[in-house]
């Protein structure tokens, strides 16, 4: 999948006058970062309840969000070791409630799709995604810019939000299977290719360095 960076400059052009006005009314970027939460846990929960559409587009509301909170604390310099953390720990919880969603819009259809097997490919899809976000983090800790890979969040954010979104449930689930089958398959292999990216950079230099 190709990356989405070469989006970023046209969408952060667009969404620049939202941001301002963001900033104008003096919203903290960390509330921001907690209404994104909310949307994000609503996917979940839709996910729960088969409203696989309605999920999907929660998913790409919270994506946006998430790029705001980040826009506004730097526009408005409230920008914040604490905001920092904050936004990527509830990156991360974010993701673990739609996968636990998903387990359970799986769970529910496990009898008549004999799709038990799925409960397998989104845990090992939830895995992935954690994997990837740790090992980016363990590095930047490292001093090492690890942004290697090619299922980073925003991918991650829009695979699934606009297949969601379009596809739903349609041809019995088949279009959500293979997507999270990608999923569960690309967030691996990018963790493993930034374990190699690290190991190239940084294998025999010492730790005070």
């Amino acid at each position: 999948m190709p990356s989405l960076r070469a989006f970023k400059v046209p969408v952060y052009r667009i969404i620049d006058p939202v941001t301002r006005a963001l900033v104008r009314r003096g919203v903290h970027p960390n509330a921001v970062t907690t209404v994104g939460f909310a949307v994000t846990v609503g996917a979940g929960l839709l996910y729960h309840q088969d409203h696989v559409r309605w999920a999907g587009l929660c998913v790409l509301i919270g994506g946006v969000l998430d790029i705001f909170d980040g826009q506004v604390a730097r526009e408005s310099g409230l920008a914040s070791k604490f905001g920092s953390f904050y936004d990527s720990t509830l990156d991360r919880m974010s993701e673990i409630v739609v996968f636990i969603g998903l387990l359970s819009l799986y769970n529910q259809y496990g009898r008549e799709l004999a799709d038990v097997w799925m409960v397998y490919v989104i845990a090992l899809a939830m895995g992935g995604s954690l994997m990837v976000s740790y090992t980016r983090a363990r590095a930047e800790a490292l001093g090492l810019d690890c942004s290697v890979g090619f299922m980073q969040r925003a991918e991650r954010v829009v695979l699934l939000g606009v297949g969601s979104l379009f596809f739903g449930l349609m041809w019995d689930g088949l279009v959500l299977k293979v997507i999270l089958i990608v999923l569960a398959v690309t967030t691996v292999a990018t963790a493993i290719q930034r374990i190699v990216w690290v190991y190239r950079n940084a294998a025999g230099v010492p730790l005070d360095e």
